[in-house]
């Protein structure tokens, strides 16, 4: 006897659905995260790149640009107004004097750290409320996702694969 039922041919497309009614609520907590660490309006882009400098230090605006799909100019005004902000500094590249590294700043990380600190916060409150049994669930099928974005999404070769933290208490 299966105990494991053959998935109906609409699972992927109620999970796809699942994932994006969530995707919608954590965009709305992001968005309170983001305007209780500081009054500094950064923008979705802007946060991209601060994301991007926090993952690949001293990388070139090229670079830059190529990691958020973004033409070169746009990619210099959104570093122009992080840099105005005190988020992001430009030095000179030890490898080339016609290249610019970026670099955060000691402001741009603490920012960062403190938006992860008060999305953290905010995500807790919702999983502090779920059963054991839905923590793992949640937990599991999270890192299955992370693999599967990690094998094929659109900067699967460009980044290394950080797995999820083990959460045993989850």
């Amino acid at each position: 006897m299966n105990s494991n039922p053959a998935p109906s041919p609409r699972e992927p497309q109620q999970t796809a659905e699942a994932a994006r009614e969530l995707i919608e609520l954590l965009e709305v907590l992001w968005e309170r995260g983001r305007d209780m660490v500081s009054a500094t309006p950064v923008s979705a882009s802007q946060l991209r790149v601060l994301y991007s400098l926090d993952r690949e230090e001293g990388i070139s605006l090229r670079t830059l640009g190529d990691l958020l799909g973004s033409a070169p100019p746009s990619v210099s005004r959104m570093c122009d107004r992080l840099e105005a902000l005190g988020f992001v500094q430009r030095l000179p590249s030890p490898v080339s004097r016609r290249q610019l590294e970026l670099h955060l700043t000691v402001h741009g990380k603490a920012y960062l750290r403190e938006l992860r600190a008060q999305r953290e916060a905010a995500l807790l409150a919702v999983i502090d409320d779920m059963s054991p049994t839905s923590r793992k669930a949640l937990l599991r099928g999270l890192t299955g996702f992370h693999e599967s974005l990690g094998r094929t999404g659109p900067t699967a070769s460009s980044r290394p694969h950080t797995p999820l933290k083990d959460v045993s208490s989850a």
